[in-house]
C-alpha cells in the first residue's frame, strides 16, 4: 500500500473504449492529480503541462469499483503502473445504452479508509461505445499526421516533439476539411446512421486527454482512443511482437466479426504495411484503405509501389480531404 503515504488528490481518469450488448471492456488510469489546465497559455506553462503529463505518479495496485447504471458493481485493481483493464462478459447491457450508442459507467476506489483527499466526490466518469447491429461500416483511423499534424517524418521527429511541448492541444490544427469527412463517416450513405469512429495512435496513454481535447474541441465524431503505454513506445513489446497499432485493429475486427471497415492512415510510417496485412488477414472485411500523402520523397516511393501491388480492395494515397471525400462517395459510403 505504497500510495497511502501520497500527498496530491487522487483521481481515475476512464478512457474512452469499445464493447458489446454483452461484454464490457473498460480501460483507464489511477493516478494522482496533476492539475493540468489543458487551455492554459505561456512557454513556461506549456512546458510545466508537459512535464506533468509524463510525470505521471500512477496509484499502483488499488482495488477500484465499476458502477453500472442499473446498481451492478464490477470489480478491478490497477496494474504496477496504475492502467485498469476490464474486459469481462456480463450479460445484457443493451438498456443502458444511449442514443449515441454510448455506455456510461463510473469508476471509484474501494478503500474502506485514506488520509488522503479523492476528487469528484470519488465517482469518476467513463464511457464505452457499443455499435449498433444496423451500422454500414466502422472507421479506424490513425491520429497522427493523418488527422493532425505532428512531423512524424522529420529529422529525427524534432517537429513531433516541439508540436506535443510547445502547443496547446486547441491551437493544433487539424488537416483541412478531416473533421468534416470522419462526420460523413460517421453519418454514412443516407446521413442518418451512426457509424463508429475508432481512434488509434502510436502516442503513449499520458497524451490520453490531450488528444481527447484536440478530438472534441476540433468537433471530430466521438470514438475510443487506443494509446499505448510507455513500455511500449520504449520499445519494450506488450503485445507479443504484434506492432501495438496492428494489435488493436485485429482487436476491433474480432470484436465485431460481422462488421466492415475503412482504415484511414498516412504514408509516414508503417500504416500501409499494417493496413494491408490486415486486410489480406481479414478477407472481406476492409472496403478501402485511404492514405495521407507526407512531404518524404522515398517513404512516398515506397508506399506508392506497396499500395500499387494491392488489386483486391480501392487504396488510395492522397493529399486533400476532399479526395477522399470524393472517392467514398463514388463507392457509396457517404
Amino acid at each position: 500500500m505504497a500510495w497511502f503515504g501520497r500527498k496530491d488528490p487522487l483521481q481515475i481518469i476512464g478512457f474512452q473504449t469499445y464493447g458489446t450488448r454483452d461484454h464490457i471492456y473498460a480501460r483507464g488510469r489511477a493516478l494522482e492529480d496533476e492539475t493540468i489546465d489543458l487551455a492554459q497559455k505561456g512557454t513556461i506553462q506549456l512546458l510545466l503541462n508537459s512535464w506533468k503529463r509524463f510525470e505521471t505518479d500512477e496509484i499502483r495496485n488499488a482495488p477500484l469499483k465499476l458502477h453500472l447504471s442499473d446498481g451492478r458493481i464490477l470489480q478491478v485493481k490497477t496494474d504496477d503502473h496504475g492502467y485498469f483493464a476490464l474486459d469481462k462478459t456480463v450479460g445484457d447491457l443493451g438498456p443502458m445504452v444511449n442514443a449515441e450508442q454510448w455506455l456510461p459507467y463510473e469508476i471509484s476506489f474501494d478503500l474502506t479508509a485514506t488520509r488522503h483527499k479523492i476528487l469528484e466526490s470519488n465517482r469518476f466518469p467513463g464511457a464505452i461505445l457499443i455499435p449498433s447491429d444496423n451500422v454500414s461500416y466502422g472507421v479506424i483511423t490513425d491520429i497522427d499526421d493523418t488527422i493532425l499534424h505532428t512531423g512524424v517524418t522529420s529529422y529525427m521527429k524534432w517537429q513531433v516533439i516541439a508540436n506535443t511541448l510547445f502547443k496547446r492541444a486547441e491551437r493544433r490544427i487539424p488537416f483541412q476539411g478531416a473533421a468534416e469527412l470522419y462526420h460523413k463517416f460517421h453519418r454514412g450513405k443516407s446521413g442518418m446512421e451512426a457509424n463508429p469512429v475508432f481512434y488509434v495512435s502510436h502516442s503513449p496513454w499520458n497524451l490520453y486527454r490531450y488528444l481527447e481535447f484536440f478530438l472534441s474541441t476540433n468537433n471530430f465524431p466521438k470514438g475510443p482512443i487506443l494509446l499505448r503505454s510507455m513500455a511500449s513506445v520504449l520499445g519494450r513489446s506488450v503485445e507479443g511482437h504484434i506492432p501495438h497499432k496492428e494489435y488493436e485493429i485485429r482487436n476491433i475486427l474480432k470484436t465485431y466479426p460481422k462488421m466492415t471497415f475503412i482504415l484511414v492512415g498516412d504514408s509516414g510510417e508503417k500504416d500501409a504495411d499494417i493496413y494491408l496485412k490486415i486486410a489480406r488477414g481479414f478477407p472481406g472485411r476492409i472496403r478501402a484503405i485511404y492514405l495521407r500523402s507526407v512531404k518524404h520523397r522515398s517513404r512516398m516511393k515506397r508506399v506508392r509501389k506497396l499500395t500499387g501491388e494491392e488489386t483486391e480492395i480501392p487504396v488510395l494515397v492522397v493529399d486533400r480531404s476532399e479526395e477522399v471525400m470524393a472517392h467514398a462517395k463514388g463507392m457509396g459510403f457517404i
